[in-house]
């Protein structure tokens, strides 16, 4: 896919799990960079304070170099990589040993949500 298409695919893609994360968590979620602008801003911002959410809307994903870049630029959050391939549902994708630190973001979420 060309430069500009993969971008727009790209935005798309965020904006679309930003509407995801809306209706499964009833949060307050949005595509991170036309809100921060930097390289190491998520790409979609949320009410999970502790996760760091990298949208990957492709057919082919690397996957270690995707959570790598997750990692790099998560900084102290958990690193969440997210998915979705052409007439796939979303995946989320995150290391084994943040499971238990990411459960316990989204039950601290819960009393700050926005239904």
């Amino acid at each position: 896919m060309g430069g500009r298409k993969s971008r727009d695919k790209g935005k798309r893609g965020e904006r679309e799990l930003a509407g995801v994360f809306q209706l499964l968590f009833g949060i307050d979620a949005r595509r991170g960079v036309q809100y921060c602008g930097g390289a190491e801003s998520p790409d979609v911002i949320t009410d999970f304070a502790d996760i760091h959410v990298e949208v990957k809307r492709t057919e082919k994903l690397s996957l270690y170099p995707a959570m790598e870049q997750a990692m790099a630029d998560a900084g102290e959050k958990i690193p969440v990589v997210c998915h979705r391939r052409n007439g796939k549902e979303w995946l989320a994708i995150i290391r084994l040993g943040d499971l238990p630190d990411l459960v316990e973001a989204i039950k601290n979420t819960e009393g700050r949500v926005h239904n």
